[in-house]
């Protein structure tokens, strides 16, 4: 599991960092939120980056799902006595990415949302706290490699946590002014 998290670790930083420098490197900041609306030519690249953008969402998209995909098939089979099977997961999921994707175009500043909760679900969950209780477990010599590494990501975790919620709140106050629904 763990050389899995490595190498997983590295393809996103490999894929992610040389897209973020270049693009900064070239737009600077008139870069919109959604970069593909920032791009204008050529069009065979506007084309393949929204392909790969969808194709990125399916699959992240049915992982961070799954607990409350789950979630609800369980309330549905035990507590309303729907009978489980495909047909089940089918409409229910259904329905739970619809329900999902309204909410998304009903709300404009949904990257704002993001950001907000994002903070404090995410970077906990995702930065800091595996760190800790990695420190806590195996108590790495003091001074040692490991032991810096962890708390410099326990730090910008921490830090994260609390920058990323309130730039999300800014975008939503600053998108909500000029908001009109399904405009």
């Amino acid at each position: 599991m763990w050389k899995g998290v490595v190498v997983a670790y590295i393809v996103v930083a490999l894929c992610y960092f040389p897209v973020s420098f270049v693009g900064y490197w070239a737009f600077g900041k008139t870069v919109d939120s959604d970069i593909l609306v920032t791009l204008s030519r050529p069009k065979w690249l506007i084309a393949l980056a929204n392909m790969m953008a969808v194709i990125h969402v399916i699959g992240s998209y049915q992982i961070y799902a799954m607990p409350v995909f789950d979630m609800m098939e369980t309330v549905l089979v035990k507590k309303l006595r729907f009978p489980p099977g495909l047909t089940l997961r089918l409409i229910a999921r259904t329905v739970y990415v619809a329900f999902t994707m309204f909410i998304a175009i009903t709300f404009p500043f949904f990257d704002g949302l993001l950001s907000f909760f994002g903070g404090f679900a995410f970077a906990p969950t995702t930065y800091f706290l595996p760190c800790i209780m990695w420190l806590a477990i195996y108590k790495p010599k003091r001074f040692s490699l490991s032991w810096f590494a962890n708390w410099i990501c326990i730090i910008l975790g921490v830090l994260l946590m609390v920058l990323a919620p309130i730039g999300g709140l800014r975008n939503i106050i600053i998108s909500a002014k000029t908001y009109h629904f399904y405009q």
